[in-house]
């Protein structure tokens, strides 16, 4: 009978280790996918930083891009304001030399008919150039000034949507973190739990053998 009890507790026990040893093997089995769930996110997380630094180092590029288009049309801009003084100057020149003709000419009358006529030429040409100009001028600054807000926003939209993805991505990571922590305290004590069944395994053995060591003595006593 005592054997038999001994038999049948030892036998429990090692039931209860079976059963810790297939738990831990499943809690380090979901641990290992756990890590390569983290190993995964990591990857995104980097994958992530590097579309953002892309995205960064575009916007510099496209900065540069802008700053030379508003260089140029500050250039153009001066360039025009020189044609402009330019064309005054003209003017003024050619009617100082018009009236010194006015004044050789007798005939006031076909003078002054030249002047008007030759006035007229004179100022839609000088409109025309100054026009033409100022249209290459506007439009340059439209288009430089159209082309970085819609790059701009773009970048601004694409910065936002990679930002929510690097802290969801965080978030998760941290989850993560968390439950593999927790798999591992768990883990940590089903050893702790085994190693105490195996020293009491080890202990009722023991017993056993010095109970049924004694009970032989005393039957051959008997």
């Amino acid at each position: 009978n005592m054997d038999s009890m001994f038999e049948a507790y030892i036998n429990n026990l090692r039931r209860q280790l079976d059963g810790l040893g297939q738990e831990k093997l499943r809690l380090e089995s979901e641990l290992g996918n756990m890590q390569g769930l983290v190993e995964d996110f990591k990857n995104k997380y980097e994958d992530e930083i590097n579309k953002r630094t892309e995205m960064e180092n575009e916007f510099v590029l496209l900065k540069k891009d802008v700053d030379e288009a508003y260089m140029n049309k500050v250039q153009l801009e001066a360039r025009l304001e020189g044609l402009s003084d330019e064309i005054n100057f003209l003017r003024q020149l050619y009617e100082e030399e018009l009236r010194e003709l006015q004044s050789q000419v007798s005939d006031t009358s076909v003078v002054l008919s030249m002047d008007n006529n030759r006035n007229l030429d004179l100022d839609s040409i000088i409109a025309e150039v100054k026009a033409q100009y100022e249209d290459i001028a506007n439009k340059s600054r439209a288009e430089v000034e159209s082309m970085y807000q819609i790059k701009y926003q773009e970048l601004q939209a694409s910065a936002g949507r990679h930002g929510d993805d690097l802290r969801n991505t965080k978030n998760e990571i941290s989850e993560l973190t968390r439950y593999i922590t927790r798999l591992q305290s768990e883990i940590d004590a089903l050893k702790a739990q085994r190693a105490n069944l195996e020293a009491q395994i080890a202990e009722a053995e023991e017993r056993g053998e010095l109970a049924l060591k004694d009970a032989r003595a005393k039957l051959s006593e008997l």
